[in-house]
C-alpha cells in the first residue's frame, strides 16, 4: 500500500516506520525532512501546503499532534483542531481510503479523578476493590485538559467524515508511550502501552476490513492496574497487546 504518515519523526511514527517500510511505499508529512523517506515537507496548519501529498495514497496515518498541556492555547488550536481538519479534509479529497487518527486516553482521563481510578493512577493499590469498571470506547467522553479536548474533537470529525464520504476513519485512543519503552511511574503503570503495542494497534486499523467505517478503541499495553476497556479492539481488529506494565 502507499501510506503517507504524518509527523513520521516522532516516537511512534519512528516506531511505526520500523515496522512499514519494508511491504509499503511510505511518504512523511512532516515539518522537517526525514532521513531515508520521501518527505512532504510542510505544516499541517497550513491546507493548501500539504494537500498534494495525499494524492494518489491509500492510508494516512495521522500522529502529529502537540500532545499534552504544555503548549499554549494557539498551539494547540493550529495543530491538533485545525491541521487534523486539514488532513482529514486533504485525505477525503484526494481519495484515500483510510484515516488512522492517533487519539489518546486523554479522551477519558478525566475519570482519574474519582475513585478507584484515583487510586489506580496514584498507585494506592491497598484502596482498590478486588475488580473495578473497566472504561469503555461507548461510554461518553471524559476529557482532562484543553489537549484531551482536543482529541475527542478529532473523534468527532472523523464520524463526520466517515459518515458523509467514501473515507473510513479509525481512531485509537492510545495510552502513554515514552522513550524508555517502560513504566516509570504509578500513573503510567496505569495507561502505558509499548511502542510494540502502539505499532501493532495502528497495524490493525490499516489492515481492518473495509466494511468498517469508523471504529474507536483503546491501545494500551496489559496492564494489571489499567483501566481502559482493551475488549473492543481485540473483538473488532484482533488487537492483542504483547507487553504489561508489571514485566
Amino acid at each position: 500500500m502507499k501510506i503517507l504518515v504524518t509527523g513520521m519523526s516522532g516516537l511512534i511514527g519512528t516506531a511505526l516506520r520500523r515496522a512499514l517500510d519494508s511491504e509499503h511505499d511510505l511518504i512523511a508529512l512532516n515539518r522537517s525532512n526525514v532521513d531515508g523517506v520521501a518527505t512532504h515537507t510542510a505544516d499541517i496548519s497550513d491546507f493548501n501546503a500539504i494537500k498534494g501529498a495525499f494524492q494518489g495514497q491509500d492510508v494516512v496515518v495521522h500522529l502529529a499532534a502537540k500532545a499534552g498541556e504544555n503548549y499554549t492555547w494557539q498551539d494547540l488550536r493550529d495543530t491538533n483542531l485545525e491541521g487534523t481538519r486539514h488532513v482529514f479534509q486533504a485525505a477525503v479529497d484526494a481519495g484515500v481510503k483510510r484515516v488512522v487518527f492517533a487519539s489518546s486516553g486523554a479522551t477519558v482521563a478525566g475519570w482519574e479523578t474519582e475513585e478507584p481510578y484515583k487510586a489506580l493512577v496514584e498507585g494506592r493499590y491497598d484502596d482498590l476493590p478486588e475488580t473495578w469498571p473497566l472504561i469503555n470506547v461507548d461510554m461518553a467522553p471524559r476529557p482532562r485538559g484543553i489537549y484531551g479536548s482536543t482529541k475527542v474533537w478529532g473523534e468527532a470529525l472523523a464520524r463526520h467524515f466517515a459518515d458523509t464520504t467514501n473515507t473510513s476513519f479509525f481512531n485509537v485512543r492510545i495510552g502513554y508511550v515514552n522513550a524508555e519503552d517502560k513504566p516509570t511511574n504509578a500513573r503510567q503503570r496505569s495507561v502505558w502501552c509499548s511502542q510494540r503495542d502502539v505499532v501493532n494497534a495502528i497495524l490493525a486499523a490499516i489492515h481492518a476490513p473495509e466494511s468498517l467505517r469508523c471504529e474507536t478503541f483503546f491501545a494500551s499495553s496489559n496492564n494489571r492496574y489499567g483501566y481502559r476497556d482493551l475488549e473492543h479492539g481485540k473483538t473488532l481488529l484482533g488487537y492483542e497487546p504483547l507487553d504489561s506494565a508489571d514485566d
